[in-house]
């Protein structure tokens, strides 16, 4: 059963092949949370226009901001995503909830259409953006098991690995569990 999530937003990414350095045969394409191998469409800060997660509260933002900044979303693929309402430390598995950065509104529109792709384990060390994601910056998916855009299948299987401190020594955390999303008619 799916804990609470919490509305995260929207995020629209150019999707990368599997880097070659990434020994895992099951992995096809990255398509983790942060921004470390595929590419968010712009640099967040740049534009203000982020919500408390910083991410953005619908398609029709990021698409407003391509436009307004001549930014192409052409090759980008759209995300949603929701986040697990605690987090905990990559080296200590004691869960404690978190807020959205205060000085941004949050009003996340949920999409009607959302196909489920798997987890990612994200560090916040700075507690804004989100940095990086355990499974594909730190190539813990070469002794992880992920499915083929390198995320984990279930809640509860990334959840059991944070309380198991598997992500120990990768980079610092917090950490938290995204459930991402493909949004198919963006």
């Amino acid at each position: 059963m799916m804990p609470k999530m919490i509305p995260a937003g929207y995020m629209a990414k150019r999707v990368e092949r599997k880097p070659d350095w990434l020994k895992n045969d099951q992995v096809e394409d990255v398509f983790s949370v942060s921004n470390c191998i595929s590419d968010d469409f712009a640099y967040l800060p740049d534009y203000f226009k982020n919500n408390g997660y910083w991410f953005y509260d619908s398609p029709e933002i990021i698409k407003a901001l391509a436009t307004e900044h001549d930014l192409h979303l052409e090759g980008t693929k759209m995300f949603y995503y929701e986040v697990y309402e605690y987090q905990c430390y990559e080296d200590d598995p004691e869960w404690e909830s978190f807020e959205p950065y205060d000085s941004s509104i949050t009003n996340v529109k949920t999409p009607a259409n959302k196909v489920l792709e798997g987890f990612d384990v994200v560090s916040f060390s700075q507690h804004n953006p989100p940095e990086c994601s355990y499974l594909s910056c730190n190539g813990m998916a070469e002794t992880i098991k992920v499915n083929r855009h390198c995320l984990i299948e279930t809640f509860e299987e990334a959840k059991l690995l944070l309380s198991q401190c598997a992500f120990k020594d990768c980079e610092p955390g917090p950490c938290r569990i995204f459930a991402v999303y493909s949004v198919p008619d963006c």
